[in-house]
């Protein structure tokens, strides 16, 4: 029976998780198919935009998301190598309104934020989806 509750817990969460990046993809003008989710834990997600940074005039630009570090903004590296991430939105909330993102991103695109030093936010720690899912939109 509790296989029955976990499997439930996960698909509201992964349904309550798509709403909420579809909440901030349209934020920031872009659609749902701009996004990639990965249920493994930790969970996170990649949301493509569609501009590039002056700094990077070469290099695509995403927003990253995990359960664990939050939002960051990142570029793509060489082929096959891991993003460069350049900032995280940081902050105590794990998922914090679209707006708050959209700052976030209008910022560095305007050079007003510097690229983080190395290390990132810990937020939370993954697993426990139940903790967000009451923060989730009901999808």
């Amino acid at each position: 029976m509790s296989g029955l509750i976990d499997t439930d817990l996960e698909f509201w969460f992964q349904r309550g998780l798509r709403a909420y990046l579809g909440e901030v993809a349209g934020a920031l003008g872009f659609g749902l198919e701009s996004c990639t989710v990965d249920v493994d834990v930790p969970v996170s997600a990649y949301l493509a935009v569609d501009w590039r940074l002056r700094r990077f005039p070469d290099r695509d630009v995403a927003l990253l998301w995990d359960e664990v570090h939050g939002w960051a903004v990142a570029v793509e590296a060489a082929c096959g190598e891991e993003m460069i991430v350049l900032a995280y939105l940081g902050g105590a909330d794990i998922l914090p309104p679209s707006r708050a993102i959209v700052r976030f991103l209008a910022a560095l695109r305007a050079g007003d934020l510097e690229p983080d030093g190395p290390g990132s936010p810990v937020l939370r720690r993954a697993g426990s989806h139940q903790d967000l899912l009451p923060l989730l939109p009901a999808g």
